[in-house]
């Protein structure tokens, strides 16, 4: 817990001096809309509510967990990107950190236009392990990083609250497969390994309907 914590702080820090650096004002969302527009606009729409399941909503989101996982997406020098993706690569190439800030404090702003469950029973056994896990296989509740309804925690754990199931589904897969190994000390690698295909679409699917 005190690693987590200590992350957590870190981002957090983070995001305060890249703001204080920007001027008292911080993050200038006006650049970010511009941002959004010349750049994101294509996959994820202008306001973040993206209409392509495989490219998520960012509308809402936590500013934090926005820049982070930009940030992660380029390459570092001679150092490769801690999250992979050839054309989230190719997308922040040219960003600065300051136009990083700004694009994820513009969409952090933006009002999300949920995506729904579709499949009540798929759902009703996706909030049973939402909310309490399964404690015969160690897998824990997600409820307990991001929050009951979904929204996440500010600096911490991200919204889920309302994104594409497909999406959510993918990213559990790829956690699973280590194939996304961005998250902070293996945490979500930790809970997806022993998740089942099921349990990851019922997860999904119930995350996908929360408001």
């Amino acid at each position: 817990m005190n690693r987590i914590l200590a992350t957590s702080a870190s981002m957090a820090l983070f995001w305060v001096a890249g703001a204080a650096a920007q001027g008292a004002a911080g993050p200038d969302t006006t650049k970010g809309q511009q941002t959004a527009t010349q750049i994101c606009a294509a996959c994820h729409a202008v306001d973040g509510n993206s209409t392509i399941p495989a490219n998520p909503k960012l509308a809402g989101q936590i500013p934090e967990y926005l820049n982070k996982q930009l940030l992660n997406f380029k390459a570092q020098g001679s150092k490769k990107a801690e999250r992979e993706n050839a054309i989230m690569a190719g997308m922040v190439a040219t960003l600065s950190n300051t136009d990083m800030r700004n694009v994820s404090a513009y969409y952090a702003e933006q009002k999300l236009r949920p995506a729904v469950a579709r499949d009540k029973d798929l759902a009703a056994a996706g909030q049973k392990l939402y909310r309490g896990g399964n404690a015969e296989t160690g897998v824990a509740a997600c409820a307990g990083c991001h929050g009951p309804t979904g929204a996440g925690i500010p600096s911490q754990f991200p919204r889920i609250a309302g994104q594409f199931p497909e999406y959510i589904e993918a990213q559990l897969v790829a956690f699973r497969a280590k194939g996304r190994a961005n998250d902070p000390n293996g945490m979500m690698r930790g809970v997806a390994a022993r998740m089942t295909d099921q349990e990851i679409k019922a997860v999904a699917e119930y995350a996908a309907g929360l408001r």
